[in-house]
């Protein structure tokens, strides 16, 4: 699912693969025509819609000596030119509010140039390039993926909500009123709960809500639940409506963290809501399995069998959808689903919970199966069931981690990923492989963790070592014009448990669902590991991987005051248009007159993998680096 245009006049180049409900933008110019390159600018047109110009988080010190358009912001990339070679586009983030179009995109690029004294030109419109896609919420054939928008700790919720948001209200009930007033954001315009959590669950939360409302109007759909963390209160009131009507049985975790009969968890109080709400054909059963029982699993059954499954890292959780970076996938295939009904089944007639129970899963069949499914609208797909005996968890993992190394060895090979851990304390072949890659040349690699091991990596210009980050920045303390971000505190940001093999290659892989990956958690809880070789499947989840990255980059750039000699109380910018310090996160200018010509050698991934060996597609200087500019 990708798009390709290239002008012969300026030789811009530019493809547009798609993601979930958003783009990712790559252009290559000739070497020969980036001298003087100032930048590119982007249109962006929806069918049917007014076309403009996606926004900079960046502009000029003075912009009224570069060539501008009027009534444009001086922000705006037709005034400040993108200083990357990429850009991952998501609709609603500054236009269109928070209902943006979906449908048929036009993005129009513009390389754009200084002249001579170092000055901004006007716009060439033959220099322009403009390619056609679909912008929507990610699907093919039967398999849909969404993804959390998981940035609270980004400058669009801040400007939508304000850095001191509450995502819900002091109280340790279950169930409340999510369309009650949750706060006021910066331009003094009062917000609800709902409104918090319709923005940051985003595609994810469309998919569960999506199923919700087919099993509201269907009177035939029967729901089967593996669930974790669990307390996001509408999902809870429609499981209770189901309850009531004898439609769902559920399997709920009950380790330490989610039971106590001293002090319920919101766990236990659901429990205890779903047990006095329940009808013939409702139950609940705790469990945990040795350790946890860690799937996210919605089973949806009609009355010739099961007919649905959605999976993924997502916890049906306040914490789960909207702060967390999370994933779902739902298979609307009755294969699939079967597979997943029959685990269901196998875990709930067998109650196999708890201490000694684990080695009774992991000797059974399903526990030592490699589930594969494929046909004209699934593409190529393995699902494993845990717990594992040893013996078998180790075999799963060092296929995973094999095929990880195997990329050092293919031209143009890549591994982006976003691992909730993978510090020292994680076990087995496959952490030692991922905190070790960027330190291979041979390989493109972009990750994230919020336990990156032994440090993180962040980009260092003209080298070719990959980049890992974490998703815990430590205090960042961020300049102007960036207002300081919301934290995550002592919970996760990064909780997916992804990585994706040779991206925009001929084999690509996606490893994706509610495993952590690690060898004792493939012993000890129930989950789910999936692999889907499909090019646009893992693309889908490649511009996930890319837009953390990028994102928590720039804030472990400024994480701790002391190393980075910022000063305490360092006053927060309210506007986009602050005024900038010279080389720092402004594009530059010299002595207030004209735009220091700054060169793009270090390019960001563009159109080739977006990289080409010797082409140094790399990202931009620390001069203008972007925080979230597309989210």
């Amino acid at each position: 699912m990708k798009a390709s245009s290239k002008n012969p006049k300026s030789g811009i180049s530019v493809t547009a693969h798609r993601g979930d409900a958003r783009t990712l933008l790559a252009f290559n110019l000739p070497k020969g025509k980036a001298r003087n390159l100032a930048g590119f600018t982007l249109q962006v047109t929806p069918k049917g819609k007014k076309a403009y110009y996606i926004y900079n988080t960046l502009r000029f010190k003075n912009p009224e000596i570069h060539s501008q358009v009027a009534g444009e912001a001086a922000n705006s990339s037709v005034n400040a030119p993108i200083h990357k070679f990429r850009w991952v586009h998501v609709p609603g983030s500054v236009h269109q509010g928070t209902q943006p179009f979906f449908g048929t995109y036009k993005y129009t690029v513009t390389p754009r140039y200084f002249d001579a004294k170092g000055c901004l030109l006007p716009l060439d419109a033959e220099l322009s390039i403009s390619v056609n896609t679909t912008v929507a919420p990610f699907s093919k054939g039967n398999v849909t993926v969404g993804f959390t928008r998981g940035f609270t700790q980004s400058q669009a919720f801040t400007r939508h909500f304000g850095k001191d948001a509450k995502l819900h209200p002091a109280t340790d009930d279950v169930l409340f009123d999510t369309s009650a007033v949750s706060g006021k954001n910066p331009q003094g315009q009062s917000y609800t709960f709902a409104d918090e959590y319709n923005w940051l669950g985003f595609t994810a939360r469309d998919q569960l809500f999506g199923l919700i409302k087919e099993l509201t109007n269907n009177k035939n759909l029967r729901l089967d639940i593996f669930a974790y963390d669990f307390n996001e209160p509408d999902i809870a009131k429609a499981l209770l409506e189901l309850a009531k009507v004898g439609r769902v049985r559920m399997i709920l975790d009950n380790a330490k963290l989610h039971h106590s009969t001293t002090k319920p968890p919101k766990e236990d109080k659901f429990e205890a809501l779903f047990t006095a709400a329940a009808s013939s054909g409702a139950a609940i059963m705790r469990g945990k399995f040795g350790r946890f029982a860690h799937d996210k699993v919605w089973i949806i059954s009609d009355t010739k069998g099961p007919l649905k499954v959605l999976t993924g890292s997502t916890n049906f959780s306040i914490t789960g959808l909207y702060v967390n970076s999370n994933h779902v996938l739902t298979f609307n295939d009755r294969t699939v689903a079967a597979a997943y009904a029959e685990i269901f089944n196998l875990c709930w007639d067998a109650k196999m919970w708890g201490g000694k129970q684990t080695s009774a899963f992991s000797k059974t069949p399903q526990a030592a199966k490699t589930y594969t499914f494929a046909s004209k609208t699934v593409p190529p797909t393995s699902v494993t069931f845990s717990p594992h005996t040893e013996a078998q968890a180790t075999t799963i993992l060092t296929e995973m981690a094999n095929r990880i190394v195997q990329e050092g060895k293919t031209a143009n090979g890549s591994v982006l990923f976003a691992v909730m851990g993978m510090d020292q304390s994680a076990t087995g072949p496959v952490f030692p492989v991922l905190r070790d890659i960027h330190k291979d040349q041979n390989i493109f690699s972009y990750g994230i963790s919020d336990a990156p091991g032994d440090g993180i990596s962040l980009y260092t210009r003209r080298k070719k070592t990959g980049v890992l980050v974490s998703g815990k920045p430590s205090s960042p303390l961020l300049p102007p014009p960036f207002n300081q971000v919301h934290g995550v505190g002592i919970g996760h940001q990064v909780h997916h448990k992804f990585v994706v093999c040779g991206f925009n290659g001929k084999n690509p892989v996606v490893y994706c669902g509610s495993s952590n990956l690690a060898l004792g958690g493939e012993q000890a809880n129930g989950d789910n590991l999936i692999a889907i070789k499909d090019p646009d499947i893992a693309t889908a989840f490649a511009i996930e991987a890319l837009g953390l990255v990028d994102h928590f980059d720039f804030l472990d750039l400024h994480a701790t005051a002391a190393r980075h000699g910022c000063k305490k109380g360092r006053k927060e910018a309210c506007e986009q248009n602050a005024g900038q310090r010279p080389g720092t996160h402004g594009i530059e200018e010299r002595d207030g007159r004209c735009g220091r010509v700054v060169p793009l050698h270090d390019r960001s991934l563009g159109s080739a993998l977006l990289r080409q060996r010797g082409s140094a597609l790399h990202r931009p200087p620390p001069l203008c680096r972007v925080i979230a500019s597309s989210y």
